[in-house]
């Protein structure tokens, strides 16, 4: 395939200058392939994409070669999509028993098609469980929460460091402390 050699960078090309508001000659900045995408005014020196016919070249040398005609047997014809059908979230709500829903807590654990009680968002069905998280289904929004969290290990509990006599907990000892207390020399 051979381009034309005005059509190469540095090239012209007429092009529609807004700035100008005329068609006019243009210097070609910036091609991908053999589509030109930059140019540049020559009249008035604005840049801007390439806004127009890509300029002709021989129809043989951009085509792609034909098919030979096909021999084979027709093709089936389509079988027609099935509707889609949306359950409603009352409609999902309605087989469940609400009384046993599970208040939801990040230490409990859940499984898909468990019925929830939030206490902000209200009843939810379990949609998907992963290792630490799950998507339940509200009225409202699918909504990632937390699960299994905390449930039978004990986190160890916080204590305060002790403080050195006369240095503040937060501080070395100064010197002088360090120099009151006896030498196990003496």
């Amino acid at each position: 395939m051979t381009l034309p050699s005005s059509i190469r960078v540095g090239g012209e090309v007429d092009a529609h200058c807004n700035k100008c508001d005329m068609n006019l000659a243009h210097t070609i900045l910036a091609m991908v392939g053999t589509a030109i995408k930059r140019v540049q005014c020559n009249t008035c020196r604005s840049q801007h994409m390439f806004r127009g016919q890509q300029p002709l070249v021989k129809a043989t040398s951009f085509a792609a070669p034909r098919k030979a005609a096909s021999t084979s047997a027709p093709r089936a014809p389509r079988t027609p999509k099935s509707e889609v059908v949306v359950i409603g979230f009352d409609e999902q709500l309605k087989g469940k028993d609400l009384t046993k829903a599970k208040k939801y807590s990040i230490r409990d654990t859940f499984k898909v098609d468990d019925v929830i009680d939030h206490p902000t968002f209200g009843f939810g069905i379990v949609s998907a469980v992963r290792v630490d998280k799950v998507d339940i289904t509200f009225k409202s929004d699918v909504k990632t929460l937390a699960h299994g969290k905390g449930g039978g290990e004990q986190k160890p509990a916080f204590t305060h460091p002790k403080a050195a006599e006369g240095a503040l907990a937060d501080k070395p000892p100064s010197d002088e402390a360090a120099s009151a207390e006896p030498s196990p020399e003496s």
